[in-house]
């Protein structure tokens, strides 16, 4: 049985490798993790390609759950989900959930083999 994975993706390449060394600090490597962060020049930003590496190295069967910083890393984060192929898309979500807790609670969750709904759904209830 295979662990969703999780994808953090922010505008600065700081705050997404620090999230995910925060993850990885919590739950080990049991859960499929990568970040990505800044814009293709290595400034404030975000790119679609960078993302869709991202979303390559925490693929898992289960899924992989995306949590983002500001709006110009959610739209980034949806078209890239749009650029994979038809197969992945359903098993990529967005979650709407703060990028640091919301990775944090969305990792542990996945550690104990919650479903990618459970996962998104954990995340996004901190946000509530």
């Amino acid at each position: 049985m295979s662990n969703v994975g999780i994808v953090i993706v922010s505008h600065s390449p700081k705050i997404a490798e620090g999230a995910a060394d925060m993850v990885r600090q919590m739950v080990g490597d049991v859960v499929p993790l990568a970040w990505s962060g800044g814009d293709v020049d290595g400034g404030l930003g975000t790119n679609v390609a960078g993302i869709l590496e991202a979303i390559e190295t925490a693929w898992s069967p289960a899924g992989v759950a995306i949590l983002v910083d500001l709006g110009g890393a959610e739209t980034n984060s949806e078209m890239a989900v749009e650029m994979l192929p038809e197969d992945r898309r359903a098993r990529v979500l967005v979650c709407n959930a703060p990028v640091v807790e919301g990775a944090v609670i969305a990792a542990t969750e996945s550690s104990g083999g919650s479903s990618l709904a459970a996962v998104k759904r954990s995340a996004e209830e901190f946000y509530a």
